[in-house]
């Protein structure tokens, strides 16, 4: 298994093929060149955790025989950051953890998760200064929904109830004062909405690729019901992360970073270009990288409860502190 050292300096690589992007290899080393020819990214395959490819692509028997060798996954997308295909490097034949994911049927680390979720989303709220009255309202109706999701024996359907509630106030204050109509995920009704959808993709298939590297069902969830190809388990334990995505997003709004001009509407959807795409993808993936430690730290130490059949009170949290 990966320890958290090996995991500090592990790298993750985009290539738009849109924009004439190619990869080769030299010497076990992952080069990433523009349409010019020119190298603009360089690294280690020892280094490499994930490669996105953005675009059409062939894959080559040299990339599966490297990505299986080095231990980093392939992520294909098409040109609009819509995920096609996922090639994972994983651990095979750990039996005991999918029997004991198979055995499990309490919500009680359900509930801990979305708890932890709605925490995380009171911290962002309330770092604003010179907070309304109303604001101030919701950060105390999160509050109760943190400590009320984890009264004992509460059903799948009440602990999604009370995520659901939060999760639409907390939007709400949060992008108040940039027309904000509810988070309708995949419809990208606006801007907004179509950057959470490519943030959150990208934290999902790094939750994924570590949850694979332990051998766990992702299809086997403990609060999403299991759905065909839908990987339940990664979006139940992607909930308490999302809060990176979100803060990166406020602050680059604040700071005026997001220009209407890079998106184009078709059939009431906003859509990101290739050609713009790359410096929005830059900014969700700085940062994600200022937390993978606690990511990788969350999801060992998410395992070894799990795999302990420890009480929910022992498994981790991950308490978002501006880094």
């Amino acid at each position: 298994m990966m320890s958290t050292r090996d995991f500090e300096f592990k790298q993750l690589a985009f290539v738009f093929t849109s924009k004439g992007e190619k990869i080769s290899f030299k010497n076990d080393n992952l080069l990433i060149s523009d349409e010019n020819g020119k190298i603009k990214h360089q690294s280690t395959c020892y280094r490499l955790f994930l490669l996105f490819i953005c675009g059409d692509f062939c894959i080559t028997s040299g990339l599966l025989e490297r990505s299986n060798k080095f231990g980093f996954n392939i992520v294909l997308m098409s040109p609009n950051l819509r995920v096609t295909k996922i090639i994972p490097s994983k651990a095979e034949g750990n039996v005991l953890l999918r029997r004991i994911q198979y055995e499990y049927s309490r919500t009680d680390i359900a509930a801990k998760v979305i708890s932890n979720k709605i925490h995380n989303q009171m911290e962002i709220l309330q770092r604003k200064r010179n907070k309304t009255d109303d604001e101030k309202n919701v950060i105390l109706k999160l509050k109760f929904f943190e400590k009320q999701v984890l009264k004992p024996n509460l059903s799948v359907q009440e602990i999604m109830g009370i995520e659901g509630v939060s999760a639409k106030i907390y939007f709400q204050s949060l992008f108040k004062n940039y027309n904000w109509n509810g988070r309708k995920p995949r419809v990208k009704h606006d801007i907004t909405n179509c950057l959470l959808d490519i943030g959150y993709t990208i934290l999902f298939n790094i939750i994924n690729a570590l949850l694979e590297m332990y051998g766990f069902d992702v299809y086997v969830g403990i609060l999403h019901t299991q759905f065909f190809h839908r990987k339940s388990l990664v979006c139940d334990l992607e909930e308490p992360f999302r809060v990176i995505i979100d803060a990166a997003l406020i602050k680059a709004m604040n700071l005026g970073q997001i220009k209407n001009e890079d998106f184009w509407k078709s059939q009431g959807q906003f859509i990101l270009p290739w050609k713009n795409s790359a410096k929005y993808i830059e900014l969700f993936i700085k940062a994600i990288m200022e937390y993978k430690n606690e990511v990788f730290i969350y999801l060992q130490s998410y395992y070894r409860a799990f795999m302990r059949r420890k009480e929910a009170s022992e498994f981790p949290t991950f308490d978002f502190e501006e880094i």
